[in-house]
C-alpha cells in the first residue's frame, strides 16, 4: 500500500518537474531563435554581397538551420537529464513525505495486535471459568460466588485496559487539552493511588526536597498521574518491606523529580524497551510478576513529552532503580 502510494507520489511529482521543465525549454527556444534570426539575417556588408566567391545569404540560413539543430538536441539532452534526476528527486521526496504516515500506520498497527491479544487473556478466562461452571451440575453458592469474585477481578483488569487505552488515544495529540499554568505538585493524590499495595507489600514511602513554594508549569492532575504511574511501577518491582523514594531538586530552569526503589532492576535486554507500548520484562529473568498490561510507563513519558519535558532511566541495577523525571520550572 505504502510502495503504490510513493509510486503515485513519484509520478506525480515528476509530472510537475517535467512540465515546468519543458515549458521552459519551449520558451528558451522561442526567444534563442528569435534571437538567432534578428543576428544572423542583419544586413551583409557590401564586401561580401559584390563578391562572387559564394552566397552569404545561403551561408546565413545554412548557420541558422545548424543552431536551430543543435538547440533543439541541448534542449532535448537537458529535458532528458531533468527526467533522470526528477524522477529520483521525485522518489527520495516521495519516501521522506509518506515516512511519517508510513511510521504511523505500522504503530497502529502493532498497537491494534498488541491490545487484541491483551483484550483476549482475560476474555478467554472468564470465558473459560464460566462454561466449566455451567457444566457443572453441583454448583454451590460458595463456588458460585467464588466464581464471580474472579470474574469481577478480571472485569476490573479491562476497565484498567480501556482506561489506559483511552489516555493514550487522548494523548495522541502535540499539545495537553487542559489548560496550563503554574501549579503545585500535590503527591498525595498519587500517594493515595498506590497506598494499598504499597500497604499489602508494606513497603514505606519516602518524600525529599518536595517543598510547597516548588511549582511547576504543566496541569496538576496530568503531573499527579505521572507520579502515580512511577510510584506503581516501583512498588510492583519492589521486594516486600523495602523504601520507595520521591526526591525533588531545583536546577536551573528545570526540575528534577527522581523516584527510586529497592528492587531487582532492569535487565539490559530489557531496558531499550521500558517506555513501549504493552512491553513487560520475562518474569523469568525478573523473578516478579508485576501484572497490568506494561501501558504505564508509556503513559508517563508521553504525558512528560506533552509537558515538554522528559523521563528516562537515571541508573539501574540489583540493588534498585531510579527513573529521572526532568519537568519545566514555574
Amino acid at each position: 500500500m505504502i510502495r503504490s502510494a510513493v509510486l503515485k507520489l513519484t509520478f506525480a511529482y515528476l509530472v510537475i518537474i517535467m512540465a515546468l521543465s519543458i515549458a521552459f525549454s519551449v520558451t528558451l527556444y522561442r526567444i534563442s531563435d528569435s534571437e538567432l534570426n534578428h543576428g544572423l539575417r542583419q544586413p551583409g556588408t557590401p564586401v561580401f554581397r559584390e563578391t562572387s566567391l559564394y552566397n552569404f545569404d545561403t551561408f546565413r540560413e545554412t548557420r541558422l538551420s545548424e543552431s536551430r539543430e543543435n538547440l533543439k538536441a541541448n534542449l532535448v539532452l537537458l529535458n532528458l537529464i531533468t527526467l533522470g534526476a526528477g524522477f529520483a528527486a521525485s522518489y527520495l521526496l516521495a519516501r521522506k513525505t509518506l515516512e511519517p504516515i508510513e511510521r504511523a500506520m505500522k504503530s497502529q498497527m502493532q498497537f491494534t495486535a498488541d491490545a487484541s491479544h491483551e483484550l483476549r487473556t482475560p476474555l478467554t478466562a472468564m470465558q473459560t471459568e464460566i462454561e466449566v461452571a455451567l457444566r457443572d451440575k453441583n454448583l454451590s453458592t460458595d463456588e458460585a460466588k467464588e466464581l464471580l469474585a474472579s470474574n469481577l477481578e478480571e472485569v476490573g483488569k479491562l476497565r484498567q485496559l480501556s482506561d489506559d487505552l483511552l489516555q493514550l488515544a487522548h494523548q495522541n495529540g502535540e499539545k495537553l487539552t487542559n489548560a496550563r499554568g503554574n501549579v503545585r505538585l500535590s503527591v498525595a493524590s498519587a500517594v493515595e493511588y498506590v497506598a494499598k499495595p504499597a500497604a499489602a507489600k508494606h513497603i514505606q514511602l519516602q518524600i525529599d526536597g518536595l517543598d510547597k513554594d516548588m511549582l511547576f508549569k504543566g496541569d496538576e492532575a496530568s503531573l499527579s498521574k505521572l507520579v502515580a504511574i512511577l510510584l506503581d511501577n516501583a512498588i510492583k518491582y519492589s521486594p516486600e518491606k523495602t523504601t520507595v523514594t520521591i526526591k525533588a531538586k531545583q536546577d536551573g530552569s528545570s526540575i528534577l523529580l527522581r523516584v527510586t526503589d529497592q528492587g531487582v532492576g532492569i535487565d539490559k535486554v530489557d531496558l531499550p524497551h521500558i517506555f513501549d507500548r504493552f512491553y513487560r520484562a520475562d518474569i523469568s529473568r525478573t523473578k516478579i510478576d508485576a501484572g497490568g498490561y506494561g501501558l504505564g510507563l508509556s503513559i508517563a513519558q508521553k504525558l512528560a513529552h506533552l509537558h515538554d519535558g522528559s523521563l528516562e532511566v537515571e541508573k539501574t541495577s540489583k540493588k534498585g532503580t531510579t527513573f529521572l523525571l526532568k519537568l519545566h520550572k514555574a
